[in-house]
């Protein structure tokens, strides 16, 4: 079952449940995902890719204007942000531990040959084509600069 299908089936249950944090979570992704299908300018349906890097960017988008509430002391605000956030990733692929993700870069850094902070884009280029929607690109950053420096 596609994401656009998956996503219609549950605005119809929250909107039953009367959910309106999940029910704006759900419309939020319908939205992106329907102006990512006329962007193209096609009415096919994005790559599952695609419908992944979006999803991470809503996700972003509320856990960045979450923190930002909770530096302001507005805990009203963040806490629908977080929850929409939980909403939203129950549609991500699960999320690798950094241990994992700390595996994979090390294995590409050695056969890459790859050494010290200038090789960094091509370490990062790599592992975020590996790792795709299992691991956010602050933390495979992170993890690059850690073993690079």
């Amino acid at each position: 079952m596609s994401l656009s299908s998956n996503i219609m089936e549950d605005i119809k249950t929250a909107m039953r449940a009367k959910d309106t944090v999940a029910l704006e979570a759900l419309r939020a992704i319908k939205s992106e995902l329907l102006l990512a299908q006329t962007a193209s300018g096609s009415k096919e349906e994005i790559s599952e890719d695609e419908e992944v890097k979006l999803l991470q960017r809503l996700v972003k988008t509320r856990k960045e204007s979450a923190r930002i509430y909770t530096e302001q002391n507005r805990p009203d605000l963040a806490e629908p942000e977080l929850a929409q956030v939980a909403v939203i990733e129950k549609f991500l692929p699960a999320q690798l531990s950094e241990a994992e993700i700390e595996a994979v870069i090390a294995k590409i850094i050695t056969e890459t040959g790859a050494s010290g902070i200038a090789s960094m884009g091509k370490v990062m280029g790599i592992a975020s084509s590996q790792l795709g929607g299992a691991a956010e690109g602050k933390t495979i950053s992170a993890i690059v600069k850690k073993l690079l420096v």
